[in-house]
């Protein structure tokens, strides 16, 4: 497989990135935020499984840890895994969140700049949560 074309897609939120973190890597609170993991997620031995518009798809995501990182991976009923980078990094008193965007093989560009636009959107929908 050749490299895929990438977008950062990231903002700025004024809260510790600890609590941003805290609150955005539980896997319970995505649905608050994340709308492209369906409406909720369901404990699955080590996984979750989501249930949403590409069918019941599996979700693995990397251990807590003290580093921001809540990189997961997405895999669909066909077989194909979605790797997804989010990080939280500490920015003065607030943070960075960082969500890195991979264009995947046959996404059109409109296909890709929509995949974008639905990841913004759930960025400032955490943004307004933790700003609160």
């Amino acid at each position: 497989m050749t490299t895929m074309p990438a977008k950062i897609i990231h903002l700025s939120i004024e809260r510790d990135w600890r609590d941003v973190y805290e609150f955005a890597g539980k896997p319970e609170n995505m649905p608050l935020w994340a709308s492209g993991l369906a409406t909720g997620l369901e404990p699955h031995g080590a996984d979750w499984i989501a249930h949403g518009a590409l069918g019941s798809v599996k979700v693995s995501f990397v251990p807590a840890n003290e580093f921001g990182v809540i990189d997961h991976t997405v895999t669909i009923e066909s077989g194909l895994r979605v790797y997804n980078a989010l990080r939280i990094v500490p920015n003065g008193d607030g943070c960075e969140v960082m969500f890195t965007l991979l264009r995947l093989p046959g996404m059109t560009d409109a296909q890709f700049s929509a995949d974008a636009a639905h990841v913004e959107k759930d960025l400032a929908m955490l943004k307004a949560l933790m700003e609160r």
